[in-house]
Order: structure tokens, then C-alpha cells, then sequence
């Protein structure tokens, strides 16, 4: 059985290949210093006291190596389930069946309450031998927390944003069901295209779930042909003034010849859509479309072709540029679940390319784009 499986990798491999050779369990065969190692480490010996914790140990658990070592690993670790059960009297590594090999990664507590994330691996002498060694690692839980509230400001905000839509769907169908014929066909066309409006804001919400799903999980898939990005502009100009925005406030330059490109022209389509509702939305003025090659290729080799979308309006102040690719952040309060420009930060890295965010000539937001030009290497 493998513990810690959501752990830093090759920790307790290390410290098994050390120990399984009758070694002090030091690392120190393989130029390692435990108090390199990221997670905290602790050792005890056949009699059970410590013979190795490390820094991070000491730091997580707020006891002085000095202090550990040499004593009972009950001692120096002093851990109580949640339900206030002493862990190493509940767990008893040194006794107890001999085919066990350790224990899973569970929450623990330490004296004061401090929760822990504990791991343990039994090393014996011989399959069913007596315990030699007890290995146990430890983690702050503090990066799982971040986690759990992120998901759950996730789910607050798709609830709110999932909540408006529906309620005004249920309230028309209702309506038109049990009313139909007190309606003219004007009225009941205005409910409909309400409805339909309604019902698309939660397919793009859902839609957007799925892509930061994807981009979390490293699954986000790409397929990749030549993207005429300059065309692709040009299309979402004309969507937006088919939609009444005036055509004089907007600016298109595109430098010519630009490279070919290769990306996934839906996800390109989504990362200009996004940067260009944003400008038109919580900009003013002219927003201004700059298309071109790039002037910087990367140290790495490669042109790329650089995307530009800025605006005249107030800009995003100096202070918030450092959150605006995080999950939520809003530039106002105009609308919107603020996952928008996370989504479009994990497609653009997907492509294997860069967004930043800086401050435009005219004093609004610039958002700018690079993206690796030329066929992907199994074309080649």
C-alpha cells in the first residue's frame, strides 16, 4: 500500500531506499539533507525515538529539533485524532498486525489544535519482521484550505450566478403556461426571447466551468490549425456593432506579413471575445485592435504574433493588475462571474503563450497577447 499519494513525490521513497539498507536514515548516501526536503520529516528506530526531524518538521510542528530527538516519537509528535484518540496508542506501528505497512495521509491535531496532514510508512527487516524503522511525513494544511475555500467561493458565486437566470426562466414559463391565451403574440415574444436569453447565460456559466475544470486539471485540449488572427478580429468587430455599437469605436491594425499561427481557432475566438466585451463594457472611448508580429522572440526560439486590445477609459489601478488573471476579480460592477480573464490566461499558457496587463497610451486598460507562431513539431 502507497501513502501520501497527494503528496510531494519521492520523500518516503528516498528515505525507504536509505533505511531498507540498513542505513541511519540520514539520506545522506544520496547527498540529500533532510531539511532540503519540503514536507516535514521524522524517523524513529526499532526502540521507537526520533532519529531524524527536520527542518520543515519543526517548523510545522513548533518543536525544536533539539527537543525531538532522542525522545519517544509519542513525545515529539503528540498527535490526537479528531476525535481526540492519541494517535500512536491508537495506531501502535510497533505492535499490532505484522503485515501492515504504514498509514494513510489523514488530518491530525496537534497539542493547541493545530491541524496536520500525517502520513506514516512501517520499514521492517523482513515482510512480516518487526518494525525498524517508522518513517511519518507532515504538511501544513494551510494550501488545502486555500484550496476548499477557493472551491467553495467557486460554488457560491456559480449559485448566485445560476440563481437569476433560472428564477427569471421558471417565472415566465409559469407564466406562459397557465396564461397563454391573456397574452398577445408580442408579449409572449418578448417572454420567449427573455427566456432564451437567460437559458444561453447559463450555458456560457457552464461552459466556463468546464474550461476552469480543464485549465485546474491540466486537461484543457487544444486543436491546432492555422488561425488568421486578423480575420478573426475583424469578425468580433462586426458582432459587436451588429449589436449597436458604433463601427468609429473601434481601431484595427494589423501589421502585414504576420507568421503563421497554429492554435485552436475556438479557443482564440474565446480569448478575443472576452478581451474585447471587457474593453467594450468597462472601457471607454476608442478600443483600439493591434495585431503584429512580435518584436521579442522568447531566449527559447520562435517568433510569436502579439495581440494588443486597449481602451481610453479609467484604466485598472496600479494595485489590482497583480489579481486581475485571478479567479472573481472584477474591474466594476457591471456584471459578470470575474473568471472571464482566468479562463483566458489558461488557454493563451495552454497555447504556450504569455498575457500581461499594463496601462494604455490613453490612460485605459491594455491587455496584450503573444502567441508561438509555426506548424506544432508533429508537422514538421
Amino acid at each position: 500500500m502507497s501513502v501520501g499519494t497527494s503528496r510531494a513525490p519521492g520523500v518516503q521513497d528516498l528515505v525507504r531506499a536509505r533505511t531498507d539498507h540498513g542505513g541511519p536514515g540520514d539520506l545522506g548516501s544520496l547527498g540529500l539533507d533532510p531539511d532540503e526536503l519540503p514536507d516535514g520529516l521524522v524517523v524513529a528506530d526499532e526502540t521507537g525515538h526520533v532519529i531524524c526531524f527536520n527542518a520543515a518538521a519543526a517548523r510545522i510542528t513548533a518543536v525544536p529539533a533539539a527537543d525531538a530527538l532522542g525522545a519517544p516519537l509519542e513525545h515529539a509528535l503528540p498527535l490526537e485524532d479528531l476525535e481526540g484518540r492519541r494517535w500512536w496508542q491508537l495506531t501502535d506501528p510497533y505492535g499490532g498486525l505484522a503485515i501492515r505497512v504504514g498509514q494513510p495521509e489523514r488530518n491530525l491535531l496537534l497539542p493547541g489544535g493545530r491541524e496536520v496532514l500525517v502520513s506514516a510508512r512501517y520499514v521492517r527487516t523482513a515482510r512480516t519482521g518487526p518494525v525498524r524503522r517508522v518513517v511519518v511525513s507532515l504538511r501544513d494544511t494551510e494550501a488545502r484550505r486555500r484550496t476548499e475555500r477557493s472551491h467553495a467561493e467557486l460554488i457560491a458565486t456559480v449559485a448566485h450566478e445560476l440563481r437569476s437566470p433560472l428564477t427569471s426562466v421558471k417565472g415566465f414559463t409559469a407564466t406562459l403556461l397557465a396564461k397563454w391565451e391573456r397574452f398577445t403574440d408580442d408579449q409572449k415574444k418578448l417572454m420567449l426571447e427573455t427566456v432564451d436569453a437567460d437559458a444561453n447565460r447559463v450555458t456560457r456559466l457552464i461552459a466556463e466551468l468546464l474550461d476552469i475544470s480543464r485549465i485546474d486539471s491540466g486537461r484543457l485540449e487544444l486543436r491546432r490549425q492555422p488561425v488568421d488572427i486578423g480575420a478573426a478580429v475583424g469578425r468580433h468587430i462586426q458582432a459587436h456593432v451588429a449589436s449597436g455599437q458604433d463601427a468609429d469605436r473601434f481601431l484595427v491594425r494589423v501589421q502585414q506579413p504576420l507568421p503563421d499561427c497554429w492554435a485552436d481557432p475556438d479557443k482564440i475566438d474565446q480569448v478575443l471575445s472576452n478581451l474585447l466585451e471587457n474593453a467594450v463594457r468597462h472601457g471607454e472611448g476608442t478600443v483600439t485592435i493591434e495585431v503584429a508580429p512580435s518584436s521579442s522572440p522568447r531566449e527559447r526560439g520562435g517568433a510569436e504574433t502579439a495581440v494588443t486590445v486597449s481602451d481610453e477609459g479609467p484604466g485598472i489601478p496600479e494595485e489590482s493588475m497583480g489579481r486581475v488573471f485571478t479567479r472573481f476579480w472584477r474591474g466594476s460592477k457591471r456584471g459578470g462571474t470575474g473568471l472571464g480573464l482566468y479562463i483566458v490566461k489558461g488557454i493563451v499558457e495552454a497555447h504556450g503563450g504569455t498575457i500581461t496587463v499594463g496601462r494604455a497610451f490613453g490612460g485605459g486598460a491594455q491587455f496584450r497577447f503573444t502567441l508561438p507562431v509555426g506548424a506544432p513539431a508533429y508537422l514538421q
